[in-house]
């Protein structure tokens, strides 16, 4: 990610999307990576009252998806894609929030692969997932 990229260029993400409807806030974006955190409540439990992990994934490759985007040469003529994403379920979560932070493993020409952290409220490990973003034109 690009040191000092605004934030608020990125509403556009929240327009209608799933990034939306889990309640998903970007925080910090750094030379290197990028920070959003996500509520844990009935919008991202699964039955049994804790977080899906499915939340999680989404959390994970709206991260990687979007810190692609940001450091695509030409946002108006290209697109960042998921084409794989794993995740490992550490620790599971009742309430509060998760932390995500995207890290790069490689920014590529036509690929990049993320490293996704997501943590708990006391910076406790709750999942750790590595997404792989293709970027096509359009």
């Amino acid at each position: 990610m690009k040191a000092g990229f605004d934030l608020n260029a990125l509403e556009f993400i929240h327009n209608d999307s799933i990034a939306k409807h889990l309640g998903i806030e970007f925080l910090e974006a750094g030379e290197g990576y990028l920070t959003a955190r996500m509520p844990v409540d009935k919008r991202t439990h699964q039955p049994f009252g804790i977080l899906h992990g499915g939340a999680s994934v989404v959390l994970a490759e709206t991260l990687g998806s979007v810190a692609s985007y940001m450091l695509l040469d030409d946002p108006a003529k290209q697109r960042a894609v998921g084409l794989e994403i794993n995740a490992n379920h550490i620790r599971s979560v009742r309430e509060g929030w998760v932390y995500g932070r995207c890290t790069p493993i490689h920014a590529g020409r036509t690929t990049h692969v993320w490293d996704i952290r997501i943590t708990d409220e006391h910076n406790k490990l709750v999942c750790v997932s590595r997404l792989t973003v293709a970027v096509i034109s359009v």
